[in-house]
């Protein structure tokens, strides 16, 4: 991520196609939130957006499971993929106890995100990696960034959130989703920590305070193929596909509010 920009994410954030982008969404954000369930059961969405949220995030790294066998489960730690799914719930649970912290110390965060995450997983977790240590990141297939890169960028990284933009929550959201599936910085877990760090940022800046607006389901939902393409654009660091990336993240933020609408939809009608 590169801009001459005094703040780069509001010069991200004109870049052709991206004010749509925002706008869209966050015109289906706003019908949410005007749902008339959402008077009066706004817990239910936000814990049923939880749940499906996790449910998405675990499928983008491998673990694509049915919903109701998610929400039956108990037990995820046995084998590679219940544990994803359980890494991916825990993170969710641990996402909202940590926007207060967000702004002033993200890699913090993120440090915090990873040890939730990789849970049992040695030396190596909540800690960025270092030298001759690899990556079990097996969906993500963009060259590797050394581990003198990654300090570098992450601590960038970092600035521009501590700093603080006028830039839309979106472009924000989307760059530090983009910058830590680039960079991979932990050993193992990159993706379902940039998916989780994508929400405390949409949940944090005041978009989605109730985080009813799930987008690691539009994620999912958009499939694998199209997110790793929308992800070589951003890698490639040029205005079309920075662009490109923005505008995914935005419409698998649309995504996830027709889900959450739907279950509104499913609340008023006495099917859930």
């Amino acid at each position: 991520m590169s801009t001459n920009a005094a703040d780069p994410l509001v010069a991200l954030g004109g870049l052709p196609g991206v004010p749509d982008a925002v706008d869209s969404m966050r015109k289906a954000v706003d019908r949410a939130y005007g749902h008339r369930v959402m008077r009066r059961r706004s817990n239910e969405i936000t814990s049923e957006a939880a749940l499906r949220g996790a449910r998405g995030s675990a499928a983008l790294s491998g673990a694509d499971w049915a919903l109701e066998e998610v929400r039956r489960r108990t037990d995820f730690g046995s084998e590679p993929e219940a544990r994803t799914v359980g890494a991916a719930l825990r993170l969710t649970a641990e996402a909202g106890q940590l926007l207060s912290i967000w702004r002033q110390s993200p890699l913090r965060v993120l440090a915090r995100l990873h040890l939730v995450a990789a849970a049992d997983a040695g030396d190596a977790v909540g800690r960025p990696r270092q030298r001759g240590e690899g990556v079990d990141e097996p969906l993500i297939e963009l060259p590797l960034p050394d581990a003198d890169e990654v300090a570098g960028r992450l601590e960038g990284l970092s600035q521009l959130i501590i700093a603080g933009s006028s830039a839309p929550a979106l472009v924000t959201a989307a760059i530090v989703h983009g910058e830590l599936l680039a960079l991979r910085p932990f050993t193992s877990c990159n993706g379902l920590v940039a998916r989780t760090a994508e929400r405390i940022v949409l949940v944090g800046s005041g978009l989605d305070p109730k985080a009813i607006c799930p987008a690691e389901v539009g994620h999912a939902e958009l499939g694998r193929a199209a997110y790793a393409a929308a992800l070589d654009g951003y890698a490639s660091g040029t205005p079309e596909g920075m662009a490109a990336w923005i505008t995914h993240c935005g419409k698998a933020v649309e995504l996830g509010v027709r889900e959450s609408t739907a279950v509104c939809e499913a609340l008023q009608r006495g099917a859930a």
